[in-house]
């Protein structure tokens, strides 16, 4: 059975900088409020009407992973594409950052729907598809336009202030090495608090027509809802059990691992991590001081960084933790 390893990685982000001082001017916030609950100081956001979409930012960071792994566009044999905020309802942005990327062959390409876990569950998929054999060379992608989408109010400031927009992507292929690549991944989900972090409508259970007939500015269906407090304390227990279950199936402790990307949800729950795993500031890679929480797009964002920041050498064994919606949580462990 074939390993698959990760060789290359890439990510794009829109150039307008939000800080939280331009919040500010938007709803009752400040700077100081911001970064003692979250670690953000900044945020990417898209240009209203520009030419960035979910897909072509996917594009983008497609682009530079497949540069950096020195293949072509066309030794890609499929696309996993996960995001909560595709281009449109349908068609999804898989077949579009097809079509974008310039593909010669009429290769698959897949949707994930699995939020902030969501790039961990693509890249379990192209692990499966390239052991089994099925394909060699798979491209693993998250993208996230929030922005457009978000209460940017007081009322909002809960949920607006932690998201930004932002893709990232990864080529993975099939190698003969036994000791290199993915380890294992593991995927879990919670369904009993599906509605604890959510966005409920517009939906196939209350379509559009009923919103606009409505026309109830109060109605917040149509706005990402989050029970912050109630999110935060799932996600301290599944990040620490999602990693120790890979540590465990690998036969591995937490002191061996070299670096720790977690899904970038809040600097906060990073650090209680990193706090209980005992793990040193040099042994965790977080820029969601730059980005904030970009759903699918953050782990492949903050290791393509982690890339070009030298923090990863081969041999170093890499742990990808996610937690988000759904409830979803999953973890990968990388011999790299």
């Amino acid at each position: 059975m074939k390993q698959s390893k990760i060789i290359g990685t890439g990510h794009y982000v829109p150039e307008r900088v939000v800080k939280n001082a331009d919040l500010e001017k938007m709803m009752d916030t400040s700077d100081a409020w911001i970064q003692e609950r979250t670690g953000i100081k900044e945020r990417r956001h898209i240009e209203p009407g520009g030419e960035d979409t979910t897909s072509y930012m996917g594009t983008k960071a497609s682009r530079m992973a497949i540069e950096k792994a020195g293949i072509a566009v066309d030794d890609v044999d499929f696309i996993v594409f996960a995001t909560l905020s595709p281009d449109y309802y349908f068609p999804g942005p898989g077949v579009l950052l097809q079509k974008q990327l310039g593909f010669k062959k009429e290769v698959g390409a897949l949707d994930v729907r699995n939020q902030c876990s969501g790039f961990i569950y693509g890249l379990s998929v192209a692990d499966q598809f390239i052991k089994t054999g099925m394909y060699k060379t798979v491209l693993v992608v998250g993208s996230e336009i929030h922005s457009g989408g978000l209460d940017m109010t007081t009322r909002g400031r809960g949920v607006s202030v932690i998201f930004g927009d932002g893709a990232g992507a990864v080529v993975m292929q099939a190698t003969d090495e036994k000791d290199k690549g993915v380890l294992s991944t593991h995927l879990h989900s919670e369904g009993e608090h599906a509605e604890e972090l959510s966005l409920i409508g517009p939906s196939t259970t209350d379509w559009v027509p009923n919103y606009i007939e409505r026309n109830d500015p109060e109605d917040l269906r149509y706005f990402p809802y989050m029970n912050g407090n109630f999110v935060f304390k799932n996600a301290v227990l599944r990040f620490q059990e999602v990693i120790g279950e890979a540590l465990q199936t690998n036969q591995m402790t937490a002191d061996q691992i070299d670096l720790l990307i977690p899904h970038q949800a809040n600097l906060r729950i990073s650090q209680f991590i990193q706090k209980q795993m005992r793990l040193p500031d040099y042994k965790v890679f977080n820029n969601i001081q730059k980005y904030g929480n970009t759903t699918a797009a953050s782990i492949p964002l903050a290791l393509s960084e982690a890339v070009l920041e030298g923090r990863l050498k081969e041999g170093d064994l890499l742990c990808l933790a996610a937690f988000g919606s759904g409830f979803t949580w999953a973890s990968a462990l990388i011999r790299w």
